[in-house]
């Protein structure tokens, strides 16, 4: 059951979302209505309680488990806190690998405790944010709210890094599937990867983020040869796949 989609403002979505209140912010929780993450374990106060709920971005979750496959290499840039790395790690398997990419310090202790907890053994995380080349860059963490995005204004600087010049330098495997949610900077992402994404053609789960940015990232991988599909009801959310 999409839990998500009953409202936090309706009495029935009050209702239901009272006891999680309760629950201590430390409490390893079982994640449920998760079939392929059957056994695993959720920090109740990280991210999202859909996340260990099992209704936590309903659709693109479904379609990410339809999607990916055993064995397989799965680049997850904005990982946050976790899930979505937890959940490729286990789509992929034994055989498979998960590099994961997060900048934002409280995010990245929460995504390491999540594989720690989980004795996840096929991720590398990377302590970077993705964009066009390597360098460092200043990003806002405000804190608590788990969601980092590039500002000049920010105080926290970071250590950025392409996908293309990683792949290049021998320092990572060219993927089979990207996902990326990365507040905003999204075309940084691309541009970093045009070359990969030319030679390779994996399938990419984006996040957009704004109208202008959707824009360019739809222009952009259209030109690349992508065709383009919305993700549940939310135009900003796009599966991107090439013809085969």
């Amino acid at each position: 059951m999409n839990f998500s989609a009953i409202s936090d403002k309706k009495m029935l979505g009050k209702f239901l979302r009272f006891p999680l209140n309760l629950i201590p912010d430390n409490m390893k929780m079982p994640i449920f209505q998760i079939k392929s993450l059957r056994g695993k374990k959720w920090i109740a106060s990280t991210g999202n309680h859909g996340c260990w709920i099992g209704s936590y971005e309903y659709s693109k979750r479904l379609l990410f488990e339809k999607t990916i496959r055993q064995g397989k290499i799965v680049f997850d840039i904005g990982a946050h806190v976790g899930f979505y790395t937890l959940l490729a790690s286990a789509l992929t398997g034994t055989y498979g690998k998960v590099f994961a990419f997060e900048p934002v310090p409280e995010n990245l202790n929460c995504l390491n405790n999540h594989l720690l907890l989980n004795k996840v053994s096929n991720v590398k995380v990377f302590d970077a944010a993705v964009s066009d080349h390597c360098g460092t860059i200043c990003f806002d963490d405000t804190p608590g709210s788990y969601m980092g995005h590039i500002a000049p204004q920010g105080k926290l600087r970071v250590k950025t890094v392409s996908i293309d010049e990683l792949i290049g330098a021998g320092e990572i495997p060219v993927p089979d599937y990207l996902k990326i949610d990365v507040e905003g900077a999204e075309m940084l992402v691309l541009s970093g990867a045009k070359k990969m994404l030319a030679d390779a053609h994996p399938i990419i789960f984006l996040a957009t983020h704004g109208e202008e940015v959707h824009k360019q990232c739809c222009e952009f991988l259209n030109e690349m040869g992508y065709q383009l599909q919305s993700i549940g009801a939310s135009a900003e959310e796009i599966l991107a796949q090439y013809p085969k």
